[in-house]
């Protein structure tokens, strides 16, 4: 074995500093070429790399290249997202390689906000990504995106999906007026669902994030039955109140054959803005205590910040609107942990060419 192909053995090791994965546990691969008296490394992730942590990597890169007397050392970062697999029996989505989940098991915890601002995380991290909301009878996505309006249909039986700051959304509170309730029975509930699901005019998404209703209904096993994927996310508060339902939640998913990616624990903590004290207002310590019961990781404290509220009534999330603040850097963490975990899970038997004709 020559000394680049020992360099590209000991890079195998090196760990994503934001999930803590080793990155060729995500399906990462490493190429190392000579080049004049030194060598380029390429690493070509699984998944987008926030620029702080190709910062971080490179002088661990650099340094496991001196060790083996090679330099100097030009890096290339490119990440490359694969369709992951899905339920048995369904196929991944046509041109969406992973559909991920976003439940709670209770309202009031900030789902909604999680699943928007990770989804504008993602985005800005390299992903293309759309969000679906998938709350008939409280629609809030829209509200949070800044959309207004109706879309456009330009076969009368397809939706042209609406955008904001890089996104892509659809949601009944798109289609109806913002104050008309909508009073279905499940059936009518779960048929909204799957229609614009399927009716939608998709891009070619790399991630679509379904925000889902609290509880573990209809429309849930709906989604597990209909809908192929890659994975779920459990949203939870630090209070035991809120992880009792957010344990129903992630044990339906279980039982559906949905793969846990992982928690995300809101409103872990209040920093004061005037004198820097943190509190933890709904307790501490219950999103790990989850994570460890179950076996699945904690992909991220979120803080409860005022900041986070006032952007998303606003229309403008704080990951769009403030994106160098603590609370946006917390949720581009979440976001990059998120794709890491998805990234190790199996592939889909199905090629992506054939997923996205």
């Amino acid at each position: 074995m020559n000394t680049l192909d020992l360099l590209s053995k000991t890079l195998q090791d090196l760990k994503d500093p934001v999930s803590g994965l080793v990155l060729a546990d995500s399906r990462a691969r490493w190429e190392v070429h000579a080049e004049g008296e030194g060598c380029r490394v390429v690493l070509q992730s699984g998944y987008p790399l926030a620029p702080e942590v190709v910062v971080a990597l490179r002088p661990q890169i650099e340094a496991a290249a001196a060790a083996h007397g090679v330099g100097p050392v030009r890096v290339e970062v490119r990440h490359r997202i694969a369709a992951h697999a899905v339920q048995a029996g369904l196929a991944p989505a046509t041109r969406v390689r992973n559909v991920i989940a976003v439940g709670s098991g209770k309202g009031g915890v900030g789902k909604s906000t999680t699943a928007v601002n990770l989804a504008l995380a993602l985005q800005r991290l390299g992903a293309r990504v759309g969000v679906l909301d998938a709350d008939v009878y409280g629609p809030s996505v829209p509200a949070m995106l800044g959309l207004s309006g109706r879309p456009e249909s330009p076969d009368d039986k397809s939706i042209e999906p609406m955008r904001a700051f890089g996104v892509e959304a659809m949601s009944i509170g798109l289609l109806v007026d913002a104050d008309t309730p909508m009073i279905w029975r499940g059936p009518m509930a779960t048929s909204a669902l799957t229609q614009l699901f399927a009716d939608t005019r998709w891009g070619d998404l790399d991630y679509l994030l379904i925000d889902l209703p609290p509880g573990t209904g209809d429309i849930q096993l709906t989604l597990a039955q209909k809908i192929p994927v890659a994975g779920a996310v459990i949203v939870t508060t630090p209070q035991e109140i809120a992880t009792l339902d957010a344990r129903k939640a992630l044990k339906m998913f279980e039982k559906v054959h949905v793969p846990v990616l992982g928690i995300v624990e809101n409103m872990a903590v209040h920093v004061c803005s005037n004198c820097g004290h943190a509190e933890h207002l709904f307790g501490q310590g219950g999103g790990q205590a989850m994570a460890a019961q179950y076996g699945v990781p904690l992909l991220g404290s979120l803080p409860l910040d005022l900041r986070i509220r006032e952007q998303g009534d606003a229309g403008t999330p704080v990951v769009a609107a403030a994106p160098d603040s603590a609370p946006a850097r917390a949720y581009l963490a979440a976001a990059q942990s998120l794709a890491a975990h998805l990234a190790g899970r199996p592939r889909a038997s199905i090629p992506i060419s054939a997923t996205l004709a």
